[in-house]
């Protein structure tokens, strides 16, 4: 699961998967309209909607928190 959820991300934003930080936002590798770019991929890539109120900027700190906010969903999904 969490490579397939890399794999939607890098396709959005391929510095993503690189940034080794813990604030991408703070650090510029992504923006506001790249996050809602990111949750519109992985709502496509896994035929979900991603809730409004997960949209904030700890669950987009890295690729970590990105994957762990994503199984969380998912794992409510099944």
């Amino acid at each position: 699961m969490r490579e397939k959820i890399i794999a939607v991300v890098e396709d959005t934003n391929p510095e993503v998967s690189k940034y080794q930080g813990n604030d991408m936002m703070r650090e510029g590798v992504i923006d506001s309209f790249e996050v809602i770019d990111i949750v519109t991929a992985l709502e496509d890539e896994f035929d979900i909607e991603i809730d409004a109120s997960l949209v904030v900027a700890d669950n987009f700190r890295n690729m970590d928190s990105i994957v762990e906010m994503m199984e969380g969903i998912l794992g409510s999904c099944s």
